[in-house]
């Protein structure tokens, strides 16, 4: 699973800004963006877009965020899927058209 996070660092700990779905003592691999390395990125995004090379993002406003019931339902129904590709799940969910 990935997820991306909002964290403040203070006194050589970094402090997530929401809670995290993570298990006490699991073990992650972080990347380190600031916000200037994220506002850099901007830049670069809004001018592939003024050249018209790239489509603009969407908008994190356009986008619904998931319940944490609704992500662990996923989650589980992940996990029970015995390892198949994400699309074959899609595919057999959709079921014959």
């Amino acid at each position: 699973m990935s997820e991306t996070i909002t964290a403040v660092y203070s006194n050589g700990v970094l402090h997530p800004q929401n809670p995290l779905s993570l298990k006490d003592g699991q073990t992650v691999i972080l990347q380190v963006l600031t916000e200037e390395t994220v506002d850099e990125a901007e830049q670069v995004i809004q001018s592939l877009v003024a050249a018209e090379l790239v489509t603009p993002p969407q908008s994190r406003g356009d986008v619904e965020s998931v319940s944490e019931e609704a992500w662990r339902e996923l989650t589980q129904r992940l996990e029970a899927s015995g390892g198949k590709p994400l699309s074959e799940i899609i595919i057999e969910e959709r079921g014959p058209m």
